[in-house]
């Protein structure tokens, strides 16, 4: 009987310390309970509490955490429906609030975030809740943390992961990005096409300028040669004349030689001309070939003479 009362006792000890001294853990906090009435928090270390006159009440996970919502169906504005799925992230500020002034947390915070979620995106069009997400995060980060402000909580992020619209709808929105594209692509090559037409246009127009700024310097060209050449004959037929003038008879061959020569020149080059009939005497042209060299000579020979004249005093 001994044996066994004093390991009663030793039981009672362990109970009794193990109900006395009482550790929290880094990253909780612990509330005290007397009689069943909240009396204070415990926080990190070591603590001691009378027993059965102090309990220790709720365990509160002070850390920051993250509560994932799952998905669900939301009809917008425009009456399309989404479905939607997102992760809330909080932490837990006032360990008493979060221990006595809500039942279930997570279920509370998790039924508020769903509910402002079909709220907010059913206040937008389809197409303001597929681009504008960062405004449907902040508009539910606003009203979720002041919900859950009197609960001791506070939520740092909201982020709306995924926005599904229906596979009809989706497959309408890729025609109609494929429609835009093409849309594009096809002014795209207008635009292309039309300033190829630009540029060619002013190339044709700079080279008709050139072409005919060719031609008219060509032209100019050709005129100042025939003028030339027309001074040049004018110039000879009247040496020619004033020869013949003075009674010389080589100037006259001179002259009949040459219109020959030039009536053979065109006759040996037509094109249509296969044969060459001369029905005249060689001598004719010897002849006159002789009187241009006489009157060569005897040109020369009265340069000559008024060159050794001196000049008159």
């Amino acid at each position: 009987m001994g044996q066994i009362l004093a390991l009663v006792v030793v039981i009672v000890v362990v109970i009794v310390i193990t109900k006395l001294v009482r550790i929290v853990p880094q990253g909780f906090e612990w509330t005290v309970e007397t009689f069943g009435k909240y009396t204070r928090t415990l926080s990190p270390g070591l603590h001691l509490l009378v027993p059965v006159y102090q309990s220790v009440g709720r365990k509160i996970n002070m850390m920051e955490q993250v509560l994932d919502v799952p998905s669900q169906d939301v009809i917008t504005k425009d009456n399309a429906v989404v479905r939607v799925d997102g992760v809330v992230f909080y932490q837990v500020l006032d360990a008493a609030k979060a221990a006595y002034e809500v039942s279930n947390l997570e279920q509370a915070s998790l039924a508020l975030v769903m509910t402002n979620i079909r709220t907010v995106l059913g206040s937008m069009d389809l197409d303001e809740s597929l681009s504008k997400r960062d405004e449907i995060n902040a508009r539910l980060l606003s009203v979720v943390d002041e919900a859950t402000h009197p609960w001791g909580v506070k939520v740092n992020r909201i982020e709306i992961k995924d926005i599904a619209p229906p596979r009809d709808l989706v497959d309408s929105m890729a025609r109609q990005m494929k429609a835009e594209r093409e849309k594009r692509a096809n002014i795209l090559e207008a635009e292309g096409f039309k300033q190829a037409a630009i540029l060619k246009a002013d190339g044709e127009k700079q080279s008709a300028i050139l072409a005919a700024e060719g031609k008219r310097e060509a032209a100019f060209r050709e005129a100042e040669a025939r003028e030339r050449l027309a001074a040049a004959e004018a110039k000879a037929t009247t040496l020619v004349s004033d020869a013949i003038a003075g009674g010389n008879v080589n100037a006259l061959n001179y002259f009949v030689a040459n219109k020959y020569v030039e009536a053979l020149k065109e006759m040996a080059n037509s094109p249509n001309q296969k044969m060459l009939l001369l029905p005249m005497e060689a001598t004719g042209i010897l002849g006159s070939l002789a009187g241009i060299a006489e009157l060569a000579k005897e040109s020369l020979g009265q340069q000559q003479t008024k060159s050794s004249i001196p000049p008159p005093r």
